[in-house]
């Protein structure tokens, strides 16, 4: 049976329940009468309520009520919280740039409110040494426990080593915040004229200059060495 409502001249009954278009009760009259108040205020007589006795029609702005509503139904979804497992597979002996590089992506699962599980990968002779997953696990949840918590202990699972880290902000919370995030970036780059952005371009030269200094040290040529490495590779 179908659930649409009827409207104006599709509604077959001698009289109606009438709600008016702020909510108000009418009452009981007859169809023409409400269909005339109908025409008079320029709206619908939309049927409500049809298995009530006498049927509940209200007069509204039928075409606005559809928008409204789909309008609703598309922020309920916008707002939907899905929970999503994400997974990161780690060796038991990965590269310290490897480590950071996986690690960075943890981090932003957890940010986005996604749950990550950790698997760690034996081969080989690394299946007698599960200490070095258990000491690995444990390093990672350590480096992440200001985004996320251990909801599963790390396990042995045949050839693997498994642990399940879960955010501390929910899922709504954290898509609030990147749409905020995103409407603050935007509202940014309306707002700016080109004395913002050459004073910008004049704070990134700035930067690039020091950055370069600072590059001399041998401790920053240290740290940039692995990732040297990774490229050559």
């Amino acid at each position: 049976m179908s659930t649409e409502p009827r409207i104006n001249d599709r509604i077959r009954v001698p009289e109606v329940r009438l709600v008016g278009p702020s909510g108000e009760q009418v009452g009981i009259v007859p169809l023409a009468k409400a269909l005339e108040l109908a025409q008079e205020y320029d709206l619908d007589l939309v049927e409500v309520a049809a298995t009530a006795r006498p049927p509940v029609c209200k007069l509204m702005d039928y075409g606005k009520f559809k928008y409204e509503s789909a309008m609703k139904a598309r922020e309920a979804r916008k707002n939907q919280a899905h929970t999503v497992i994400k997974e990161m597979k780690l060796r038991p002996k990965i590269d310290p740039h490897d480590y950071d590089t996986k690690k960075g992506h943890v981090v932003r699962f957890l940010k986005q409110g996604d749950k990550v599980k950790i698997t760690i990968m034996f081969r080989g002779r690394e299946q007698s040494r599960p200490e070095l997953g258990f000491r690995l696990l444990q390093r990672l949840a350590e480096d992440v426990q200001e985004l996320g918590f251990v909801e599963s202990a790390a396990k042995q699972d045949g050839r693997n080593m498994i642990m399940v880290l879960g955010p501390h902000k929910k899922k709504t919370e954290a898509m609030a915040e990147a749409r905020a995030a995103a409407d603050a970036r935007k509202a940014e780059r309306l707002g700016r004229g080109p004395a913002a952005e050459q004073a910008d371009d004049e704070v990134e030269q700035v930067e690039e200059t020091e950055t370069a200094e600072v590059g001399t040290d041998a401790e920053t040529a240290e740290v940039e060495q692995p990732a040297e490495t990774a490229q050559d590779a």
